[in-house]
């Protein structure tokens, strides 16, 4: 649970989001690099980049379930 609590915190928020920037990004980078692999990779990327740039910006966890931890960070037990 240590790890819920660091995650719901204002370092843990904004590293998911501060990392969903940089997927975002890349994924654009990589999308503008021409060929089809690169693109739909690109696009993949920019998805999960958003995912994780929500998660940050709005304090949930989509992985909550599997680690025993409520799904906003806001209802964790103190």
């Amino acid at each position: 649970m240590a790890f819920a609590r660091f995650m719901s915190g204002p370092l843990g928020r904004g590293l998911r989001i501060v990392a969903g920037l940089a997927l975002i990004v890349l994924g654009i980078v990589l999308a503008l690099a021409g060929d089809v692999g690169s693109i739909v990779g690109g696009v993949a990327l920019v998805l999960v980049g958003g995912v994780f740039f929500y998660a940050g910006a709005a304090n949930v966890c989509f992985i909550s379930r599997l680690i025993g931890a409520p799904f906003r960070g806001r209802d964790l037990p103190a």
